[in-house]
């Protein structure tokens, strides 16, 4: 697994670094998630940092109780324990009035805008603004967009150096709130790294693309610095493709009923490399031993 300098990234932070493991209750954990908890956890001890437990549930249609209940028990059962419990855990979809009053502090300072537009409308990844100037009122049916003006950003990742990322050019005027009334995750995910005090975040490498976006909208609604970020490495199917929570034979679930231990099952996620493999259980013993000593426990 990649690491980074520990030693130069720590002389980045002006105290304890913060960071968060947040998965979305649409499905079980596989093992691309434990790669991230892996990274999470561990870079979060080598630093001497915390690391904050939340649900990404905004999406609220597929987020269902029995995938919550599943991944807090996964995570109990691996010992990815969050440092500041669980007692309230924090959920996206209970504080609706904390990203309604976000996207007023956004109206007071750029334009916030209805869009009745849908995916085969826009054609792509980037929105060209074609609702920006019609007028449309807010309502169902109707998603909301803020704009964005052409500006450049910069971050910087403890694995890839600095980050720059023109947002406008990438992805246009960044939809907040969906045609059917969900937060969106670049919105929410920005507003919660904001409240709650983020000062790392850690994701797979799938994820680089949205940095320029998160940190500009940070800067809109007032964070002063951006995170730090490291983006990780994923493990891949065998056609290439990003695991996915439909990945049954990689389910944390699965490889918990076929008699793996804990450590068996971090091993695994841990000696994954580029086209999904499975090396012997020996093997990722070892590695489960070696990325717990050199990574979550060297100071």
């Amino acid at each position: 697994m990649l690491r980074p300098d520990l030693a130069a990234a720590a002389a980045r932070f002006t105290g304890p670094p913060v960071t968060r493991f947040a998965p979305s209750p649409t499905g079980y954990l596989h093992l691309g998630h434990i790669v991230n908890a892996i990274y999470t956890w561990g870079i979060a001890r080598a630093l001497g940092g915390h690391v904050l437990l939340r649900f990404e549930d905004h999406d609220r249609i597929r987020s269902l109780a029995v995938y919550e209940t599943a991944i807090l028990e996964d995570l109990d059962w691996l010992g990815f324990v969050p440092d500041e419990g669980r007692h309230p855990l924090m959920r996206q979809s209970v504080t609706p009035e904390i990203y309604s009053g976000a996207l007023d502090t956004l109206r007071q300072t750029t334009q916030v805008y209805a869009c009745d537009c849908s995916r085969s409308d826009i054609g792509g990844e980037r929105y060209t603004g074609r609702c920006r100037s019609r007028g449309l009122t807010e309502g169902p049916g109707r998603g909301i967009r803020v704009r964005f003006d052409e500006k450049t950003v910069h971050a910087h990742d403890l694995l890839a150096g600095t980050i720059g990322q023109t947002p406008a050019d990438q992805c246009g005027d960044l939809l907040v709130r969906d045609r059917d009334g969900n937060w969106t995750y670049q919105f929410a995910v920005t507003v919660d790294d904001l409240r709650q005090g983020v000062t790392l975040v850690i994701r797979g490498v799938d994820l680089l693309t949205s940095t320029g976006r998160q940190v500009l909208l940070g800067q809109m609604l007032g964070r002063t610095a951006p995170p730090f970020f490291v983006h990780h490495p994923l493990i891949m199917g065998p056609s290439g493709e990003k695991l996915s929570k439909s990945a049954r034979d990689t389910g944390v679930g699965e490889l918990r009923a076929e008699g793996l231990s804990p450590g068996d099952v971090i091993g695994r996620a841990a000696c994954s490399r580029g086209p999904h493999h499975v090396t012997s259980s020996d093997s990722c013993r070892r590695r489960a031993f070696l990325v717990r000593l050199t990574l979550a426990f060297d100071r």
